[in-house]
């Protein structure tokens, strides 16, 4: 995808956006919608403080977290074994509360860092919050258009510029596909900059 300017470059000072309001709005948007889904409905009150130190999930009731049911949920805190349900229940219990609260902090962050008056130059740390968010909501838009192959990724490009499928789909495939794009501009500014 060719832009007449590249939306991140390297700079001194840091990464520097070049996207527009627009976009930029439209960026802090998903970030919120992710921050929104990764939501496990618990209050801050509702959070053992031990369990928030060392980011486990808590077991009070005796149970284990869960397997999401929403599949792009499920695609953002994975099993952590595919073969044992037991050791995968485990791991969930070990690792979901606190994969939880670093991508939600991850997708705060460059929020946040977007939302601050043009120009906006992102230090390292946000450069890098942003790259894991790109990825994160790249993930749960790839669920959403059901891309489960490289075949399927591969014919998101075909079947998008032969119109045929639904406006939703179109809408949801083209911010997938322009998200690609941004997410290979940033990696190129932050590699730069290293």
């Amino acid at each position: 995808m060719a832009f007449s300017k590249a939306p991140f470059r390297s700079t001194r000072a840091g990464v520097q956006v070049n996207l527009d309001d627009q976009e930029r709005e439209i960026l802090v948007h998903l970030l919120g919608q992710l921050d929104e889904l990764l939501d496990d409905g618990r209050s801050p009150d509702q959070v053992d403080p031990l369990e928030a130190l060392v980011g486990m999930r808590g077991t009070t009731d005796g149970a284990p977290p869960a397997r999401p049911d929403d599949p792009a949920l499920a695609r953002l805190l994975p099993d952590g074994n595919r073969d044992d349900p037991e050791a995968a229940s485990e791991y969930r219990r070990l690792t979901e509360f606190g994969l939880r609260e670093r991508k939600r902090a991850g997708a705060r962050t460059a929020a946040t860092a977007l939302n601050r008056p043009a120009p906006v130059v992102l230090d390292q740390a946000e450069a890098l919050s942003l790259l894991k968010a790109f990825t994160d909501v790249r993930l749960v838009l790839g669920e959403r258009l059901e891309l489960k192959t490289d075949d399927d990724a591969e014919s998101l490009h075909q079947r998008l510029w032969a119109g045929d499928e639904a406006e939703s789909w179109l809408a949801t495939a083209s911010i997938y596909e322009v998200l690609t794009a941004w997410q290979e501009h940033l990696v190129t500014a932050v590699s730069k900059k290293r």
